[in-house]
């Protein structure tokens, strides 16, 4: 399993840790609860490494990164950002990335887990192109500020996914405007040797550090899709909320012509959407069944602080994704029902 570079260091401030999906994370700091409200109302501090940072570089990175990822990245200046997607060629999601340009690279940060997917998929079509796809030297890690109190706590504002180059208590690091939530929020890249000083320098200005329980919860409440859970290799773009990642202008892409077809087709023959659990709670990947047919799947299950109930993320076939819907999750002997809602869910 993999520890992140804040590992040791949280560890010693409270953290209780827990595989996720083979990346050790902070699940929680001692109060989930107060975590939850943090990210909601106040300013919450995550340990990112669950993401890392890819480096383009080369004087065709833009070019060649234009006809591979599903939004504008050629149109990028230095100090602009955007989301993306990679797609296979049958419009299936490989990678969901947060693109940065500079000068003289494109930073394409990326769950750690699908990491070398990325990589791989993208070095197989280098042909000529000058183009270089390499870690960043030194080693960075990834920290998240979240919540209304972000930019006043961090004292600087920026638009959507721009980013610069700036200190915090004399660390260095590169700051973009994004949030693992859909809410006002920032992420670090900063040194991995930093990352301790970074931390503790922003829960001495008043951030809340916040783990995976409350941050998921959140997650699911505003219908965030996380690579590996909610969309992967069976998914098609359009399955999935993520219209921002996905340029309705630019030319060809790998997977555009899934893309556009479904887009001029107007449908999908099923999507993601929120669900409301009434009964035990059952695992990730439970089929959905309304009068004995499967009609879905569960993606991700979490604890709504916001519902103080438990709330879930799945896959549900567009004659049943009405809110208000009543399907029955098929789990052992437990009766549970999962009723479509519209997002977010609190």
């Amino acid at each position: 399993m993999l520890e992140t570079a804040l590992h040791t260091h949280l560890a010693a401030r409270g953290a209780t840790h827990a595989d996720d999906r083979g990346v050790v994370l902070p699940r929680h700091f001692g109060d989930a609860a107060a975590e939850y409200r943090a990210l909601r109302e106040g300013v919450a501090l995550i340990d990112l490494g669950f993401r890392t940072v890819v480096r383009a570089s080369g004087a065709d990175r833009a070019t060649f990164l234009q006809g591979m990822l599903s939004n504008d990245v050629a149109a990028l200046r230095p100090g602009e950002g955007c989301p993306a997607l990679l797609l296979t060629i049958q419009g299936r999601v490989v990678a969901d990335v947060r693109v940065a340009a500079t000068d003289e690279t494109l930073l394409l940060d990326v769950d750690v887990r699908v990491r070398d997917a990325l990589v791989e998929a993208l070095e197989r079509l280098i042909v000529a192109d000058e183009v270089e796809l390499r870690p960043p030297e030194p080693p960075v890690a990834l920290v998240g500020l979240e919540g209304p109190g972000a930019e006043r706590l961090l004292g600087q504002g920026l638009g959507p996914y721009a980013h610069r180059e700036t200190e915090v208590a004399g660390v260095p690091v590169h700051v973009m405007r994004a949030s693992e939530v859909g809410g006002p929020g920032f992420v670090f890249h900063v040194g991995a040797e930093r990352a301790p000083a970074l931390w503790d320098a922003l829960v001495a200005r008043g951030a809340r550090p916040c783990g995976m329980q409350a941050l998921e919860g959140r997650r699911v409440e505003v219908g965030v899709p996380r690579i590996g859970l909610d969309m992967d290799l069976t998914t098609l773009a359009l399955e999935v909320p993520v219209e921002e990642a996905l340029s309705a202008t630019k030319g060809c892409y790998l997977g555009q012509e899934v893309v556009a077809r479904g887009t001029a087709r107007g449908h999908v023959n099923r999507k993601l959407v929120g669900l409301l659990i009434e009964g035990p709670v059952p695992p990730a990947e439970a089929p959905l069944v309304q009068d004995g047919k499967d009609v879905g799947r569960l993606t991700t299950v979490a604890y709504s602080f916001g519902l103080d109930a438990p709330a879930a993320l799945g896959f549900v076939r567009r004659e049943h994704w009405d809110p208000g819907t009543a399907l029955r999750v098929q789990h052992g002997h437990a009766v549970t029902l999962a009723r479509v809602a519209v997002l977010p869910l609190a």
